[in-house]
């Protein structure tokens, strides 16, 4: 994995850079929210989602530069999502990855308008995107609209909320999480490859391997919440059980948990075979993801 390792520091590294670039500097009026902004997005992340849009324009046989703007605008709705779900009325969590959340820092009402101008941020970074032949502008601005509105991110989240302390089911539970982390985790890929003209059938499996890398990323997730650390884990370990909210080990067990999630790496592994050798590094990517648990 030395060469997957490097690939992820390469290309977090440009998103950073061109993250740095177009967001305002912390000087720039109102200096506090543009200061919780970068404290926010530049809080020491892997930048997974943005690295998969790049490597899916990588596997469709585009270039990578075209998908940096993007790689960036998913990168900026995830950030706000997590400033907006850590929250007191939300998850309500005091760390995000190892350091004090927006709101312990800048205070409730500035993480709130900090995500706000995170989200609107994405769409303006997102505007630099160049239209392709298959995929005018409008697909790549419904493309994130849809994967962060109603009915995907922030529908996820109050099926999330709404869940909390009820018994619910496998089936209901995947239904959170289809909306939450795979939602947005799809669209990082399905935007990387359209930035590189990919074909119908193309776009089609690697949503796929979206959809099933991005519940597989989630069941990990709750099998670590339970097996680690607080340190590890660089945010509150066992906060999911704390507040008897739905996880794959508590409805199906940590065994079962373990199984569901190599199922559904396998299954994103199937929906790769049509790129040979382009998509190595989402293939190392997918494998990297599911070590986490061990």
């Amino acid at each position: 994995m030395e060469d997957l390792k490097e690939y992820l520091e390469a290309r977090a590294a440009e998103v950073d850079a061109e993250l740095d670039r177009l967001l305002p500097t912390k000087r720039q009026r109102p200096a506090t929210l543009h200061e919780a902004m970068r404290y926010s997005l530049f809080a020491g992340g892997k930048r997974l989602r943005p690295v998969l849009c790049l490597a899916a324009a990588e596997a469709c046989g585009g270039e990578t530069e075209p998908a940096l703007p993007p790689a960036c605008a998913v990168e900026l709705m995830h950030t706000y999502s997590l400033v907006h779900d850590d929250l007191p009325c939300m998850d309500d969590d005091d760390l995000r990855r190892g350091r004090p959340t927006c709101h312990k820092v800048y205070g409730e009402g500035m993480a709130v308008l900090t995500g706000d101008a995170l989200l609107t941020e994405a769409f303006l970074v997102l505007s630099e995107t160049a239209p392709t032949p298959r995929y005018p502008a409008a697909a790549f601005v419904a493309e994130l609209a849809v994967t962060g509105g109603s009915t995907r991110l922030i529908g996820g989240q109050v099926l999330d909320l709404e869940g909390e302390g009820k018994d619910l089911t496998k089936a209901q539970l995947v239904k959170i999480h289809e909306a939450k982390t795979a939602a947005l985790l799809t669209s990082s890929i399905r935007l990387g490859a359209m930035t590189a003209n990919a074909t119908p059938a193309k776009l089609e499996a690697l949503t796929t391997f979206g959809h099933s890398l991005g519940l597989a990323f989630q069941v990990i997730d709750d099998i670590l919440d339970v097996t680690q650390s607080t340190e590890k884990l660089g945010k509150t370990a066992g906060k999911d059980e704390a507040v008897a909210k739905a996880t794959y080990p508590a409805i199906l067990g940590l065994d079962k948990a373990r199984k569901e999630a190599h199922r559904l790496t396998d299954k994103a592994m199937t929906a790769l075979k049509p790129f040979g050798k382009r998509a190595a590094h989402l293939r190392q990517i997918a494998e990297y993801l599911l070590e986490r648990e061990y």
